[in-house]
């Protein structure tokens, strides 16, 4: 759904923005209804010590100067009276790696790890530097402030004087994000001064973006019944979301029927494998990297890649590895990628032809691992893609109304079957990578070819939606598609059974907030009283299901730990009432509201009285 944190942000708003706040790379777009105006923003950001410059997209990377290293203004940015003592941008990610242990990158992974508060400044990761470290919501923070502050600077320099506050703030995060780091991401725009926000999610974004670009034409690509598969794989992740199209009263109407997990799992571990197999080429030719070099051939591997994928006329390409110091010329060494290496490892390593029975490899782990980001487990995208569309199938199929949205022959036997794809991040820039995917797809569809959406924008049209989105929601004018909360949401219920030696009870959950409950909406579960813990310290376990759309309010989950996904756990002391004593439960009903903030709340209220307690979703499980 998309979140907001303002009652009525339309009020005064003069023009939109969009902001795609991405793993890799982030993105402004603007959309201003008086003048017609619209279009990406040219990000103003160091390029150079002393060289300013203005590029389409912002990276998402950070580095942690010296204290020697540059001259303080050198590192000033135009809006700065001074430097704040880090570089954001492509200066920050083109010299950070050469020094990788002050390069931040990937903080938005960070919001959404279940294991490291993303408050505390940890980053960069396992970092011995001396000066202070950031957390993932102050980098998150630090990249809207420049995006938001920028923008302002370059408008001022064509003599328009805008306040954010005239704004319709959009920004994206990935449909998988769950609400601690939708939360996260809100707190980290309040923080950086942007204090009217909408959350959109990515693939929707997307998809508004293909339908402005393809205008009129777009409801002759798509028809009722269709459902669309937006494929999303940028620099560090991997979302997938499927959108069913259908018709009411002569119109198409857009619903968004089920979103992915959140995977790790992008165009970066490309590159890592590609410099793993040059680097094996050229150990075999008697010749050893450090690892900063490593680092280098990281770096090249990915202009490598991109170059071969853009000119299919391109045999090989040669890729040179500096060393440090002195002696550079003597130590620099050159390796060779042809298109047979590229194809080997990027389309049959991670886009293989695999039958959509094969699921990703989860592996037993170590007992005892480093802390760091939950990367997928199982590089090989295409498993991924089939356990989505199972998990989809066994959603869309647990609701009458989802099922009414679904042509028949899109519900396989085992998996749901897209009848369209639109693709979405940089990797879907390379041409091979695509039709990779539709092969795959059509291989699933016995031969079927499933259709490509022309007209899609790989690496803007996440930031053009947003701003598109915003103007729509502003001016009351186009179409929405509809969502609702991505997931349905249960909180943990204690058994009640004589106590067995040798034996736990399993945990039971109530559904306490349906997958696509709209915002502004609330509902009481009053068919059922729960007993209510108050006056003394009491655990309270928070889950959640993206596959489970036919759960209705009050449902009970007979074992939660085995059916459901925990996603936080919060140690609550609550008043007690006069005339029950500490320790004693209370008759409560449960009253769930996701507002027009689209923050959920859930309420106990006591049945014999007026007395209430709210609880609320902790950020973290400890």
């Amino acid at each position: 759904m998309d979140s907001v944190v303002h009652n009525s942000g339309s009020a005064g708003a003069r023009f939109s923005l969009g902001i795609d706040l991405g793993t890799t790379n982030s993105a402004v777009a603007v959309e201003e209804w008086e003048s017609g105006r619209a279009g990406m923003v040219e990000v103003t950001q160091l390029l150079g010590p002393n060289r300013l410059g203005e590029k389409p997209t912002l990276p998402s990377a950070i580095y942690i100067p010296h204290p020697k290293e540059f001259p303080e203004d050198q590192l000033r940015l135009p809006w700065q009276q001074s430097s704040d003592g880090v570089i954001v941008g492509h200066f920050a990610r083109d010299h950070g790696a050469l020094i990788p242990d002050r390069l931040i990158t990937s903080a938005k992974s960070w919001l959404s790890n279940f294991h490291i508060d993303p408050r505390k400044p940890v980053l960069p990761w396992r970092s011995e530097i001396s000066e202070p470290r950031l957390s993932a919501l102050e980098c998150s923070r630090r990249y809207l402030e420049h995006m938001k502050l920028g923008f302002l600077d370059a408008e001022r320099t064509q003599g328009r004087t805008w306040s954010i506050d005239q704004a319709e703030v959009v920004i994206t995060v990935p449909a998988s994000f769950d609400e601690v780091a939708r939360n996260l991401t809100l707190e980290a725009a309040q923080a950086a001064g942007v204090t009217k926000v909408v959350l959109l999610e990515e693939p929707q974004a997307a998809f508004y973006a293909w339908m402005e670009q393809s205008g009129a034409d777009w409801r002759k690509q798509v028809s009722p019944g269709d459902i669309v598969l937006v494929c999303d794989v940028g620099g560090g992740t991997s979302d997938f979301s499927l959108i069913a199209i259908a018709e009411k009263e002569s119109n198409l109407e857009v619903e968004r029927i089920s979103v992915g997990e959140h995977l790790l799992l992008g165009g970066d571990n490309m590159d890592l494998a590609l410099a793993y197999t040059l680097r094996s080429q050229l150990e075999a030719a008697g010749k050893t990297i450090d690892e900063w070099q490593f680092l280098s051939l990281i770096h090249g591997a990915s202009n490598a890649k991109i170059s071969l994928f853009r000119d299919s006329s391109l045999l090989e390409t040669q890729i040179a590895v500096p060393s440090r110091g002195s002696s550079l010329l003597a130590r620099t060494v050159s390796v060779r990628m042809d298109r047979a290496m590229l194809e080997q490892v990027v389309l049959d390593g991670f886009f293989p032809l695999t039958k959509p029975s094969e699921l990703p490899q989860e592996g037993r782990g170590a007992g005892l691992r480093e802390l760091g980001l939950p990367y997928a487990a199982d590089p090989v995208v295409s498993k991924h893609l089939a356990r989505f569309l199972r998990r989809s199938l066994f959603n869309v199929k647990g609701s009458e109304t989802l099922v009414s949205l679904v042509k028949s022959q899109a519900l396989g036997s085992e998996y749901i079957r897209p009848t369209a794809v639109l693709f979405n991040g940089g990797v879907f820039n390379a041409a091979p990578i695509r039709q990779r995917v539709l092969d795959l797809l059509a291989s699933w569809n016995d031969g079927i070819p499933v259709r490509e959406l022309q007209g899609f924008q790989p690496d803007l049209a996440v930031a053009k939606g947003a701003a598109l989105y915003g103007r729509n929601r502003a001016t009351g004018k186009g179409i929405r598609i509809k969502a609702g909360t991505a997931r349905s949401y249960y909180i943990g219920l204690e058994s009640t059974m004589p106590a067995i030696p040798g034996f736990k009870p399993p945990i039971k959950a109530v559904c306490v907030v349906p997958q696509g409950m709209e915002e502004g909406s609330e509902l009481l579960i009053n068919q059922e009283e729960f007993g209510l813990m108050v006056g003394q310290p009491a655990d309270f376990r928070f889950f959640a299901s993206e596959m489970r759309s036919g759960d209705i309010p009050g449902q009970i989950i007979s074992n939660a730990e085995r059916e459901l996904e925990e996603t936080s756990r919060v140690e609550v002391l609550l008043p007690a009432v006069d005339e029950f004593p500490e320790g004693q439960t209370i008759p409560v009903m449960i009253n769930s509201v996701v507002t027009e903030l689209g923050n959920l709340e859930l309420w106990m209220k006591h049945t014999r009285s007026d007395r209430r307690w709210k609880l609320e979703f902790q950020l973290r499980m400890e």
